[in-house]
């Protein structure tokens, strides 16, 4: 195999970004973990509390995770059970129901959020200056808007009716 193709530098990118990635990942599960949330149920907390009125339609949240509507429906109900979430049917569709966020949740978020900032400080954005991480956040959502075009489903200001 020739040197030119393992010294790609499309290959470099790849494998910094999968390195930056499984290290960062390890550094939020481990203090997630210390609040008893899994990764995926603070995402899901942070998508909520990030919407417009606290909640998503069920499918825009798969859309905007890494699960599937099945995978969502089974971690709604585990956090359904800790009051971290609740459901609310849709008034427009029968078959679509919404995702909203409690105090509940809204409470363990706002504990959980300063240290996980502080986290994020230190191992992310901190590492980078300021025109550096605005270019970086640029290209971030250049590649995810490419590769995941759905993760920003149902984040436009919608009215919802109650």
């Amino acid at each position: 195999m020739s040197d030119d193709l393992l010294d790609d530098p499309r290959l470099t990118a790849a494998g910094l970004f999968f390195e930056v990635h499984t290290g960062l990942n390890a550094r939020f599960a481990a203090q997630l973990c210390e609040h008893g949330l899994s990764p995926v149920e603070f995402e899901v907390l942070m998508r909520l509390a990030r919407s417009p009125g606290h909640q998503l339609r069920m499918t825009d949240l798969a859309s905007q995770t890494s699960l599937s509507t099945s995978g969502v429906t089974r971690v709604v109900d585990r956090m359904e059970r800790d009051r971290y979430i609740t459901r609310r049917a849709c008034p427009s569709d029968r078959r679509s129901s919404y995702a909203v966020i409690t105090q509940s949740g809204l409470t363990k978020l706002e504990r959980i959020l300063p240290e996980h900032l502080a986290l994020i400080e230190q191992w992310f954005t901190g590492q980078l200056p300021a025109d550096q991480l605005a270019t970086f956040l640029d290209a971030l959502r250049t590649i995810r808007d490419a590769v995941h075009p759905g993760a920003t489903a149902g984040s436009e200001r919608v009215v919802v009716e109650v």
